[in-house]
């Protein structure tokens, strides 16, 4: 989780952001990862959130 540095979410319902930002409290550290989070129509397969993550990886020479 550390290796986050951005992340979108996409909500059915916004009301629900609270909860999602109280996880992501927990699920990371500060300084913590830039976030975009938007309300959407629907999900694939009913989901209520969906998140993507763009993560950095090294590559050891």
């Amino acid at each position: 989780m550390s290796c986050t540095l951005k992340t979108t979410i996409l909500l059915t319902d916004l009301s629900g952001f609270a909860a999602i930002n109280e996880v992501y409290g927990e699920a990371f550290d500060a300084p913590f990862p830039a976030r975009a989070c938007y309300e959407v129509s629907a999900l694939p397969k009913g989901a209520k959130v969906e998140v993507e993550a763009v993560i950095a990886i090294s590559k050891e020479p």
